[in-house]
């Protein structure tokens, strides 16, 4: 592949992108970058704030550049936020990159995100908003995938595996 990130990873909050990304990328001699950070840096304010200051489809426009700057630039390993393939022209641009999909149940989910965590979009009944998202999202990631890669009770050193294997990369 010339150009692009080598590996793109989607997923629901808590899947373990942005951990197990830093490790694939250390793995693979790559850099890694994540588009939550992106607009974070950019903003000079977290993601709960942008939700509750400016609103969701002000955080999905910023999201949307995001998304498209770090693929142009990018080529090592890349994590997308877990609403990022809501937007129809994000998912045209990950057709035919090697997009991994984290996926996990929602017990995993609360184990790791907990309940009282700063999710904005789980800030009400979190369980049921976690399930209405999963509905509503896990076709699209399984639409942009290329892999899907189960994380359910596995250390991220175990996903980072099963994600090379995969997406059949070596490690450098």
């Amino acid at each position: 592949m010339t150009g692009g990130p080598l590996v793109v990873l989607v997923g629901p909050m808590g899947s373990g992108k942005s951990t197990v990304g830093a490790l694939l990328a250390r793995r693979l001699g790559v850099p890694y970058r994540d588009t939550d950070a992106d607009i974070v840096a950019a903003q000079g304010r977290e993601i709960s704030d942008i939700f509750v200051d400016e609103g969701e489809p002000y955080f999905r426009e910023l999201e949307r550049g995001a998304v498209a700057a770090a693929v142009a630039e990018h080529t090592g390993v890349l994590a997308l936020g877990g609403g990022a393939v809501l937007d129809e022209g994000t998912r045209a641009l990950l057709a035919g990159l090697p997009v991994a999909y984290l996926s996990m149940d929602v017990e995993e989910a609360v184990r790791r995100v907990g309940l009282g965590a700063a999710r904005p979009l789980l800030a009400v009944n979190p369980r049921r908003q976690w399930r209405e998202l999963m509905e509503a999202r896990r076709p699209l990631y399984t639409e942009v995938a290329r892999v899907v890669v189960a994380t359910d009770d596995r250390t991220p050193e175990e996903v980072a595996q099963a994600v090379l294997d995969a997406l059949e990369l070596k490690d450098v």
